[in-house]
C-alpha cells in the first residue's frame, strides 16, 4: 500500500512557520511508515539536484531513526527531503526550514503519508 502511495504522491509540498531559534540544520529522521526506507536525500531548496543518498549502503527500518548532520559551514535554511523504498517509489517534502526543525517523523496510515515536524 505504502509503495502505491509513494508512486502516486510524487510531490508533497510542506511549508511550516515556526518561531525562530538559533541552531544548525542537523535533524533526526524517524521512520514510522511500516516500510523500510532505502534512500534518503536532502538538498537545499534552491538546488536543482539531489545530493548523495544519506543512508549510503544502509537502510532505515520501520521504527528506527537516523541522525542527519550538516557541515557547520552550511548556511541554507530551506531544504527538500526525499525518501525512497526498495522499488524506487518516492515522496518529497519541500521547503523544510531545518533551522527550525530538529525531528522529522514519517508516518503512513490508511493510504496516507505525512510528516510530523518538531
Amino acid at each position: 500500500m505504502f509503495r502505491g502511495i509513494l508512486g502516486a504522491a510524487l510531490l508533497a509540498a510542506v511549508t511550516f512557520v515556526l518561531p525562530a531559534r538559533a541552531g544548525d540544520q542537523d535533524f533526526t529522521l524517524v521512520n514510522r511508515t511500516g516500510v523500510e526506507i532505502h534512500k534518503v536525500y536532502a538538498s537545499p531548496h534552491s538546488s536543482d539536484d539531489w545530493e548523495e543518498d544519506i543512508l549510503g549502503d544502509d537502510t532505515l527500518p520501520d521504527g528506527e531513526s537516523v541522525n542527519i548532520t550538516f557541515s557547520p559551514k552550511e548556511r541554507a535554511a530551506m531544504w527538500d527531503l526525499r525518501v525512497e523504498d526498495s522499488d524506487g517509489n518516492f515522496i518529497t517534502w519541500e521547503s523544510l526550514d531545518l533551522l527550525q526543525i530538529s525531528r522529522v517523523t514519517l508516518h503512513y496510515k490508511k493510504g496516507k503519508v505525512w510528516a510530523t515536524l518538531d
